[in-house]
């Protein structure tokens, strides 16, 4: 995803915008939500020549598809991603405390994936849901909640679970107890 900025040279205040449609990189997202790989992502940019390098600014459109964090059902939507980037020319000094994080002017190109990674995917969610108010999935079963709201099981405490073996002897008892005394009655 590398484009040309040749025509700019090192004169700071050239400037030159270009709109593209380009095919998304593979794995430009996160586990649960991303734009798949191929689909369109188009792209405004502004690029400006200034003193250290080139400024590269836009906006990267992109189709995201997923599934939600919650009851695993589809999500679909439309992303506009900020980007702004400064290019450093070879040979620049960097600031110190940032140097490995510095894009480089390669030859006259700036490659864009990474900065369209981090555009793109700092924009998503961190939990993708397909409404807020997503009640998710049994966590028993597994049941959608969305499609059976009155959906429960009766939970008994595991520390408890050994009296309801005795709850039902004892009400045994007292039926066979209730049936003696009512024969020896009659």
């Amino acid at each position: 995803m590398a484009f040309s900025v040749k025509d700019l040279g090192r004169s700071p205040g050239s400037m030159k915008t270009l709109e593209e449609s380009i095919a998304a990189p593979a794995e430009l997202g996160a586990a649960l939500i991303g734009v798949r790989e191929g689909s369109v992502v188009d792209l405004d940019l502004r690029f400006e020549a200034v003193h250290e390098g080139i400024l590269v600014s836009g906006t990267a459109f992109a189709e995201i598809t997923g599934e939600c964090g919650r009851c695993l059902g589809p999500i679909a939507y439309d992303l506009g991603a900020r980007l702004q980037e400064l290019f450093y020319y070879e040979g620049s000094e960097l600031p110190e405390e940032e140097e490995a994080e510095q894009y480089m002017v390669q030859g006259d190109f700036v490659d864009l994936d990474g900065v369209l990674r981090n555009a793109v995917v700092t924009a998503l969610p961190f939990q993708p849901v397909c409404r807020e108010d997503c009640p998710g999935l049994c966590s028993e079963c597994g049941t959608r909640l969305e499609d059976d709201p009155d959906h429960h099981h009766e939970v008994i405490d595991p520390r408890w679970a050994a009296l309801t073996g005795l709850a039902g002897t004892a009400a045994d008892d007292a039926v066979q107890e209730t049936e003696s005394v009512e024969r020896e009655e009659s």
